[in-house]
Order: structure tokens, then C-alpha cells, then sequence
């Protein structure tokens, strides 16, 4: 497949990319950067995903969009400015992509165009003690919002026929950035803990899961719609602090 990808120089999609190569796809990576690091093979595309560009004319060439764009939630402090950055990164880009692929929802063969966006686990709210699956109803907190939100703006493809298929994704554990990293520093210097009460759920996912997971939604035709992007098991805070403890050898 001519695959479009979004978010491709980030934690994910540089993990992401050069698999998708071996599996023999074609690929065309938006990026800000004129000349950015890409695997060889890689087309980058310049343009920024959030405003409409001439970027949207080499999208509409594609069987596939992989939609990963969306600032850092771990980049720095959420004041005011910050918030509705993480809003528009991810509304925006995906609003644009959307309704370019409404316009052409059909593969030269026929078939429903593709678009696997990321959302996250946050669309359900802090919940403690409770089972929810993809029918749960969203939280009503900041980042509930956000990914309410953030899957809304895909609906134009949806209605149009694109095949759509939401990866409400968990907590990225890679060595490389993302949360985990950021965890790893208070306790290297022995000041690591679980936040608060430790009782709120941690749901998490090994990039390398996540890569799979997304190479299953686009050969699949029937993933489609919510899909859960976590590890079969979450843990709670304190659970996942005391296994991040042992595993550095730390209280």
C-alpha cells in the first residue's frame, strides 16, 4: 500500500516506520522539517498538519493514512497556552485529514481508503476499581475532552465510507522518550514513587505491541471504530512503580 503518515519523527513513529517498509509499503511522511532523519525508502512530505497545504494533494494519492500527529502531553507544564496546543495538534490535523479523505473515500480497486488515528485512554477519565472496554462513556476531565474531541474531527471520513479505526492508546513504554522516561529519572536518584494515593489504574503498552497493533488495523478490513491500544492488564500506579523499582534495583 502508498501508505500517509503523520507524527512519523515521533516516539511512535519512528519505531513505526521502518517496519512498514519491510512489509513493502510505500511511504510518505509529513514532517515541519524540510530534510528530517527518515528511513531509507521513506518520501517526506513538508507541511504542518494543522494547517491545510498542498501537503492534503499527495494524501489523496495514498491508500492509507496512519495519523500520529499531536503534541508531547509530557513536553512541559499545562498552563493555559500549552492546553490548547494539545488540543489543536491533534483536532486540527485530524479534521484536515478527514475531510480530505471524504472527498475520495475509495481506493483505485474499489476499496475503503484507510485512516488508523491515534487517540488515547484518556477519553475515559481518571476511573479507579472499575472494568471498562470501548463501549465505556468518556470522563469529563481535560484530557477526556481533548480525546472526544480528537476523534469527532475523524467523522467526515467515517460518514464518507473510510474505513476509520480509533487506537485509544495507553501509556508508550520505550526506553528512547514518552513516560517512561520521565519516570526513570526521580527514580535513578532514589526519589521515585507512586503518585497520590497509588490506587488510580495505569494502562500501558510496549511500542514494539503498538507497531503491531497498528500493522493489524490496516491489513485488517474489519478494524474499524474504538480499538483499546493497552497491554491485556493495567496496574495500578503503585504496582507499576514498585515493578519500575525492582527492575532498576531500586526502593
Amino acid at each position: 500500500m502508498r501508505i500517509f503518515v503523520t507524527g512519523g519523527t515521533g516516539l511512535v513513529g519512528r519505531r513505526l516506520l521502518p517496519v512498514l517498509r519491510q512489509d513493502g509499503h510505500e511511504l510518505l511522511v509529513l514532517s515541519r522539517q524540510i530534510s528530517p532523519t527518515l528511513p531509507e525508502g521513506c518520501r517526506a512530505i513538508q507541511g504542518d498538519p494543522t494547517i491545510a497545504g498542498l501537503w492534503l494533494t499527495e494524501l489523496g494519492t495514498c491508500d492509507a493514512v496512519v495519523n500520529l500527529a499531536g503534541e508531547n502531553v509530557f513536553a512541559r507544564r499545562w498552563r493555559k497556552r500549552f492546553k490548547q496546543q494539545l488540543l489543536d495538534s491533534r483536532v486540527d490535523s485530524t479534521r484536515h485529514i478527514a475531510e480530505a479523505l471524504a472527498k475520495d473515500p475509495k481506493r483505485s480497486d474499489g476499496s475503503p481508503r484507510i485512516m488508523i488515528s491515534a487517540s488515547a485512554v484518556g477519553y475515559y477519565g481518571p476511573r479507579e476499581r472499575e472494568e471498562i472496554d470501548e463501549e465505556t462513556p468518556p470522563g469529563n476531565d481535560f484530557l477526556a475532552s481533548i480525546c472526544v474531541a480528537w476523534e469527532q474531527a475523524a467523522r467526515p471520513a467515517c460518514e464518507a465510507g473510510v474505513r476509520v479505526a480509533h487506537l485509544r492508546i495507553g501509556m508508550v513504554l520505550d526506553d528512547q522518550g514518552g513516560g517512561l522516561q520521565k519516570l526513570v529519572t526521580p527514580f535513578r536518584w532514589y526519589i521515585g514513587g507512586p503518585v497520590g494515593s497509588g490506587e488510580q489504574w495505569m494502562s500501558w503498552i510496549h511500542v514494539a505491541d503498538l507497531v503491531g497493533l497498528i500493522r493489524f488495523a490496516l491489513g485488517n478490513p474489519d478494524a474499524r471504530g474504538p480499538i483499546n491500544a493497552t497491554a491485556p492488564e493495567p496496574l495500578t500506579n503503585w504496582g507499576f512503580c514498585k515493578t519500575l523499582g525492582l527492575v532498576m534495583r531500586r526502593p
